[in-house]
């Protein structure tokens, strides 16, 4: 059996929960911006490999301590690869503390009681 429903709440109700979700959406488009002009610089071997990454995990610069061209092939590029992640982890970990201010985002009270 239905509970009978008062419309007045129903609709305060609604429109809490659709300016709730805009604020959200808002909160969203804020972060894209950020993480979009965002840079990081990963290193690697003591800052001997240097690589400038965007938000979006493009590499902008690669930057090479004239020292380790004497080194072997592999070595080079193992400190080309660790430097990259080391990016990559920047970037993923300032998007969770980002996106760690949205967990408090809270629903209005008695939605779970909507129906199925």
């Amino acid at each position: 059996m239905n509970k009978p429903t008062n419309d007045k709440n129903d609709k305060v109700g609604l429109n809490e929960i659709m300016k709730r979700a805009q604020e959200m959406q808002k909160k969203l488009q804020d972060i894209q911006k950020q993480v979009s002009e965002m840079e990081v610089v990963g290193q690697s071997g003591g800052g001997a490999v240097k690589i400038t990454m965007t938000g979006q995990h493009y590499a902008k610069k690669v930057v090479l301590d004239p020292s380790l061209l004497k080194e072997e092939k592999s070595i080079i590029e193992d400190l080309i690869a660790a430097a990259i992640n080391d990016a990559t982890d920047k970037i993923e970990r300032n998007l969770r503390d980002k996106m760690g201010g949205l967990a408090g985002f809270k629903m209005p009270e008695g939605l779970g009681d909507l129906p199925k």
